[in-house]
């Protein structure tokens, strides 16, 4: 059974989560504001702290800045509706395991709290730039660090019209997935480096991976290589081969997006949406 600390100052927050979160295996203990918290955590023992980033006193990232002074080893997830590119970033440097963005669903919710405590991939994020106009992270090669990151990675697009930051949230995820499965083959002591550049008019993302590269024309189960009278061929060669069905990833993010490359290796890309 696993016990989680709500830190946050809203009642009904408190009751909203704990009714999601019933019989679902954890002991719910509640602290309104960061001191609260805090002290709660020296008394005993939690898996997961979720927290809000409006608090009275601290901010949610100052808690978690006071809270790995002496408890480097508990999980923290921070949930807001007031996300800012500073909030992220300092939630990743103090090692958060995720950023869950209000609204969110019972679901949403619930699968958030279930990876945290299995698995906190977000966690071994590096940070090697945090201006909110380069930001730049090495990611452990690991398919569990992907959806988090995601909902990190969102609150810098905040502005973006929708149309507009869904494509280039699906160019990210289907790039980054390939140079961790393929690239880093999966091994979460390897990283690929990411960075992500905001300019007036572009967004540019650049996705480096540990591999030794490939040749895009070496790629008969990936449908970029269809020719034209068999748009379908990728799907016979991927069922022969015993792999997952699947393989649309760079066609299409190369649809969804003004302009995607590859260095002449081919173990490092970068996109570029206009705005």
């Amino acid at each position: 059974m696993s016990r989680i600390l709500l830190v946050d100052d809203d009642p009904l927050m408190h009751q909203l989560i704990e009714s999601a979160l019933a019989g679902q295996g954890h002991t719910m203990r509640h602290a309104s504001g960061g001191e609260e918290g805090l002290a709660m955590l020296e008394r005993e023992p939690f898996d997961l702290v979720l927290l809000d980033f409006v608090m009275p006193g601290m901010t949610g990232v100052e808690f978690m800045s006071r809270v790995r002074r002496t408890h480097h080893t508990v999980k923290c997830m921070m949930i807001t509706a007031f996300g800012t590119p500073e909030a992220v970033i300092g939630a990743l440097r103090e090692q958060v395991c995720d950023f869950l963005p209000k609204p969110f669903t019972i679901a949403e919710l619930r699968a958030a709290v279930a990876t945290a405590l299995s698995a906190c991939s977000v966690g071994d994020i590096e940070v090697i730039s945090a201006s909110p106009e380069w930001i730049e992270l090495r990611i452990p090669c690991t398919l569990d660090a992907v959806p988090p990151l995601q909902r990190l990675m969102k609150q810098f697009k905040a502005d973006l019209p929708p149309q507009t930051y869904e494509s280039i949230a699906y160019a990210f995820r289907e790039m980054l997935n390939n140079a961790i499965e393929h690239g880093g083959k999966l091994d979460p002591s390897r990283y690929v480096t990411v960075s992500c550049v905001r300019l007036k008019r572009a967004i540019i993302y650049r996705i480096k991976d540990p591999g030794e590269g490939f040749d895009p024309k070496q790629l008969p189960h990936a449908a970029i290589n269809n020719p034209s009278d068999n748009p379908a061929q990728h799907i016979l060669v991927r069922e022969e081969k015993g792999m997952r069905a699947g393989g649309f990833g760079i066609l299409l993010a190369g649809q969804m997006v003004d302009e995607l490359v590859y260095n002449q290796k081919c173990n490092e890309l970068m996109f570029i949406k206009y705005l």
